[in-house]
């Protein structure tokens, strides 16, 4: 009760905003819904009718848990109150239901846990300010909380994604407030909801080491000791009723025989790798052996028809290869308070280099790089440039999601108008333009040329019925183009950045502008006041002040 009191007075804008954006999402609720949707009732119905030991055993629907137990545990509570909603929905037999309530129960179950989203940014948004970083607090809660990726992913295509970056944010705002202890068991509980944010696990470890473990003021061997019982107890917890089946969850939550890309790659890496094969194959006439084809819209292994196929381990050493000079980088910061924004950089980038590197990922993931980049939007131009680029290019390949006709009108109004308030945040912050040059300009207005060949040159031409996988795969490459130039220009960017010098650029300027701001303000009091004084004396100038010692009766008078 007395955080929603705290929040109440200190969050007025928050809370408006976030209630705009439920209306927003109620608005959507009868939008169009992924197999996603399809994925979480079956889990329900899994969870309800099962007991818990078979629970990653069911197969009966080809959508089979493959998220951890914490986040098994939540659809079973969800569950419960689905009961009462529409009991039909937790039929593990009833594939593809999809009644009226059980609509409105899943869409509305994932805007309830968006209070915990508007929670982790509300204490991200206070720990930051303690530490005396200026901000334009309104643009930053703004980008979060009508963010446009979690509103297409969440709203519409259908997930929880919200829910999730809540406890990364709140497990953030614990290590900004130094309560590392909470941290590492706040992380250690997301990695048990969703494995896939394992990969900001090492900027998390490496912070906490650094900064907890071998702080001179404490015992090393205990602090560590903390932190790993504040670590593993979530595991126990988790895994506990699941240790004898083990292996089974395990091939559940790592299924490496999914393939190197999902069916709509993600613009990264390897989306320009298998657009250079694909090319390369059509050049030289020649087609896979296999028969599988990465074009093939289906989720599965398949091996590259010229260059050489990429193998699990192959990812594994590039994403990991990657981040280690992020994280040494991460280690020589001494100011705890230059180290905190180098942390979050690093998490930035951390995500970024399993988006661009990992096996299978998800188009989705590029949120786990937008998301921590919002906080670093008034930390320097530079930082703000990168994440005015990044979401242009980031969001833009979020629209595959979005492939109805009806959603058309949604998914260009909604980013053009993030974009536009992203834009004019930036000017107002900074008083200038996003610093990019001719070719970065060029490259985000080459944007449009896609939608451009989507509704307009394909149609006509008939170009989307010969070759169906041509829009993606233009998704994929020019969108893979933009973020791949994004994540090396930062990458560099953060890399030689000098240590332990003022990181936040944008509060030297800020307070640079509040001086001036301060020193106008007296010099308009003074003319003031000149002039107030030289109108009660009738225009003439104010009579000197004099000052008389020990005054004898007639100078008494002529002071009176």
């Amino acid at each position: 009760m007395e955080i929603l009191v705290t929040m109440g007075l200190e969050g007025s804008l928050l809370w408006s905003l976030f209630a705009l954006a439920s209306c927003l999402k109620l608005m959507l609720v009868p939008a169009y819904h992924s197999t996603d949707f399809e994925v979480h009732r079956n889990w329900l119905a899994i969870t309800n009718s099962l007991p818990i030991k078979q629970w990653y055993y069911e197969a009966t629907s080809e959508w089979t848990l493959d998220y951890p137990p914490f986040f098994a545990y939540f659809e079973w509570a969800l569950s419960k109150v689905a009961a009462f909603v529409d009991p039909k929905m937790l039929e593990i037999n009833n594939l593809n239901y999809a009644s009226t309530e059980t609509k409105y129960f899943q869409r509305i179950s994932v805007m309830v846990m968006d209070f915990v989203y508007m929670y982790g940014v509300w204490r991200c948004l206070r720990a930051l300010k303690r530490m005396g970083i200026k901000m334009h607090q309104a643009s930053v809660e703004t980008f979060l909380l009508l963010n446009i990726g979690l509103i297409f992913v969440d709203h519409i295509h259908f997930q929880y994604n919200g829910f999730l970056f809540g406890i990364l944010l709140l497990s953030i705002s614990y290590l900004l407030e130094e309560r590392y202890v909470m941290c590492a068991f706040v992380f250690a509980c997301l990695l048990n909801f969703k494995h896939i944010f394992v990969y900001m696990a090492p900027a998390f470890g490496i912070y906490l080491l650094r900064h907890y473990c071998l702080d001179p003021s404490k015992n090393p061997v205990f602090a560590l000791a903390k932190l790993l019982a504040a670590g593993l107890t979530p595991f126990v917890l988790s895994f506990g009723p699941f240790w004898r089946d083990m292996p089974q969850v395990l091939s559940r939550l790592f299924p490496f025989k999914r393939g190197l890309t999902h069916a709509y790659w993600a613009p990264n890496f390897w989306a320009l790798y298998n657009t250079a094969d694909k090319v390369a194959a059509v050049a030289l006439r020649t087609h896979s052996k296999t028969g599988a084809s990465t074009t093939s819209g289906l989720v599965q292994e398949f091996e590259h028809v010229v260059l050489p196929s990429v193998r699990p381990v192959v990812t594994f050493v590039l994403t990991l290869g990657t981040m280690v000079p992020i994280l040494i980088r991460l280690c020589r910061y001494q100011s705890k308070r230059d180290s905190k924004i180098a942390f979050i950089r690093a998490v930035v980038i951390c995500s970024a280099c399993s988006f661009m590197f990992g096996w299978h990922v998800h188009e989705k993931a590029i949120l786990m790089c937008l998301i921590p980049l919002c906080f670093l939007f008034c930390v320097s131009a530079a930082d703000a440039k990168y994440a005015f680029m990044l979401s242009a290019v980031g969001y833009f390949s979020l629209f595959p999601l979005l492939f109805q006709v009806d959603l058309f009108v949604i998914r260009y109004s909604l980013y053009l108008a993030y974009m536009g308030f992203m834009y004019l945040a930036y000017v107002r912050f900074y008083q200038t333009h996003p610093a990019m040059n001719a070719l970065e300009d060029l490259y985000i207005y080459g944007l449009v040329l896609i939608p451009i060949y989507e509704h307009v040159i394909g149609p006509i031409t008939g170009l989307n019925e010969k070759l169906p996988f041509v829009p993606l795969l233009l998704y994929s490459a020019y969108c893979g183009i933009g973020v791949s130039y994004c994540f090396i220009r930062y990458y560099i960017y953060v890399l030689e950045l000098k240590l332990d010098t003022t990181t936040i650029k944008a509060n030297k300027q800020q307070q640079q502008q509040e001086q001036k701001q301060k020193q106008k303000t007296k010099l308009r009091s003074k003319t003031v006041s000149k002039s107030f004084a030289s109108k009660s004396n009738g225009g003439e100038d104010p009579p000197l002040k004099t000052t008389v010692k020990n005054p004898t009766k007639k100078s008494k008078e002529k002071l009176k």
